[in-house]
């Protein structure tokens, strides 16, 4: 049976507006190279790229740059590109398309930023590209743990053993975690990496 409350991605394909914003992190430049060749021609003078490339290093940049976007943002991360992400959406005009590809912390945390200026999610297309890590949410004290690849995770806020649910919290742009092992403390299954 499927979480309902599980993101579904899907592929990213050119729609007609007047400003287009892409958003990538690590493998998500990937996905928009893809689309770069199915892309009408000069489809990326009207767009802007942001990518954060972490675990990708350079791979991309060259690539990314060879599509000539109006504009090009290379950052050190996601945290970094926040306030210049918000000063877009500040300013955005109808006609905007958000395309957000990577990691699944990247589009959801880009998505909850643009639900909250205003833009419909399902105006938001998403690729899924890249690690499955897991940005999760301690239920008990809220903290944000993020790059998640194991089951069970310790919270990196309150240090209580959290078992990784699939339920996935859109407001919060994480899953959530939720102590293993509350009854009896002593008990600590040991870490299994599944989430990669």
């Amino acid at each position: 049976m499927a979480m309902l409350s599980r993101p579904v991605y899907g592929k990213l394909s050119a729609q007609a507006g007047t400003h287009h914003l892409f958003i990538a992190d690590a493998e998500g430049a990937s996905a928009i190279l893809a689309m770069a060749k199915q892309a009408p021609q000069d489809f990326f003078a009207s767009a802007e790229i942001m990518y954060i490339p972490g675990s990708a290093g350079n791979k991309y940049v060259a690539s990314l740059e060879a599509l000539v976007p109006g504009r090009f943002y290379q950052g050190p991360s996601i945290a970094a590109a926040m306030p210049r992400l918000r000063h877009i959406f500040e300013n955005a005009h109808m006609g905007l398309r958000l395309y957000l590809t990577g990691t699944e912390g990247l589009i959801g945390q880009v998505s909850q930023i643009a639900a909250g200026a205003g833009i419909e999610h399902s105006a938001i297309q998403t690729e899924h590209r890249g690690s499955l890590a897991r940005r999760v949410q301690c239920v008990h004290c809220k903290g944000i743990t993020e790059n998640v690849t194991t089951q069970p995770v310790r919270c990196s806020h309150c240090g209580l053993l959290l078992l990784v649910r699939d339920h996935y919290s859109r407001r919060h742009a994480a899953f959530q975690g939720v102590c293993i092992n509350a009854e009896d403390p002593s008990e600590n299954p040991p870490a299994e990496e599944i989430f990669r």
